[in-house]
C-alpha cells in the first residue's frame, strides 16, 4: 500500500478515495451473492435467531464500501488509507493473515474500533462475550482465510471453505482444507436458494439456536439445583 502511494506520487497520479469506491461498484459476485443477505436474514427470522454478517477482508475496505452489498454488513474490517482533500497519503489499515484473527476475537468480544488495543487485550469471561465462537459461520475464499477457519473451527465454531466451480486448483485447496480439518465443509461459490451453501449454512443455523436453547437449559438447572 504504503509503496502504491509512493508510485503514484512519483508518477504525478493521485489516488483518490471515490476513484476505489467506483471500482468497488464494478465487482462480479459469485451467483447469488447480492440476494444472499436478506435471503439468510429472513431464513435466520424464522429460526428465531438474529443474523449479523461481517467482513474481513484483506481487499480495500472503499473498494468494499462501494459495492451494492457493502450495506449488509454490520461492520467491515479491511485495508484502508489515509487521505487528505480525498487523496491517499497513507497507509492506515493493513489486514494479512494474522490481523484476520485478531478481528475475529474483536467480534467475539463486541469491539468495532479497530484501534481499540486496550478492550481486545482485557480478559472477558465467555458468558459475557456478545458472540460466542460457537455462534460464528465463517465463509473464507481465499488463503489469508485459512487461519481464521482453522481459529473459528478450533474454538467451537463454524468454517466453511468457499471454492470457485471448475477451477481445479481451487477445488484443490479446498479438498485440503477438509482433509487436514482445517474446516468443517467446502462449497462451491453457489448463493442461491435451494443451493449446497445455502443447505449448509441453514443446518448451521438450526444447529447454532439448539445448542444456544441447549446451553440456556443446562445453566439454568445448574443454577436451580445449586440454589436449592
Amino acid at each position: 500500500m504504503k509503496l502504491m502511494v509512493e508510485r503514484a506520487k512519483q508518477n504525478g497520479i493521485s489516488i483518490r478515495r471515490q476513484q476505489f469506491v467506483e471500482f468497488g461498484r464494478g465487482i462480479v459476485f459469485f451467483p447469488g451473492v447480492e440476494e444472499w443477505f436478506d435471503l439468510i436474514n429472513r431464513k435466520g427470522s424464522e429460526m428465531g435467531v438474529n443474523v449479523e454478517h461481517y467482513i474481513i477482508s484483506s481487499g480495500l475496505k472503499e473498494l468494499i464500501e462501494g459495492t451494492p452489498i457493502a450495506k449488509h454488513f454490520k461492520q467491515i474490517y479491511a485495508c484502508s488509507f489515509m487521505y487528505e482533500d480525498d487523496a491517499a497519503v497513507w497507509p492506515a489499515v493493513a489486514v494479512d493473515f494474522t490481523s484476520k484473527t485478531q478481528f475475529i476475537f474483536m467480534i467475539n468480544k463486541g469491539i468495532h474500533e479497530i484501534w481499540d488495543n486496550v478492550r481486545i487485550n482485557d480478559s472477558m469471561s465467555e458468558e459475557d462475550r456478545p458472540i460466542p465462537f460457537q455462534n460464528m459461520i465463517y465463509l473464507g475464499d481465499g488463503e489469508t482465510d485459512i487461519p481464521s477457519m482453522r481459529i473459528v473451527k478450533t474454538e467451537g465454531g463454524h468454517s466453511v471453505a468457499i471454492y470457485k466451480p471448475g477451477n481445479r486448483n481451487s477445488c484443490a485447496q479446498a479438498k485440503r482444507l477438509v482433509q487436514r480439518g482445517r474446516v468443517n465443509f467446502a462449497c462451491p461459490g453457489d448463493y442461491t436458494e435451494g443451493s449446497e451453501l445455502y443447505q449448509v449454512i441453514t443446518a448451521t443455523i438450526a444447529k447454532i439456536k439448539t445448542y444456544s436453547k441447549f446451553n440456556t437449559l443446562e445453566r439454568e438447572n445448574q443454577k436451580s439445583m445449586l440454589e436449592r
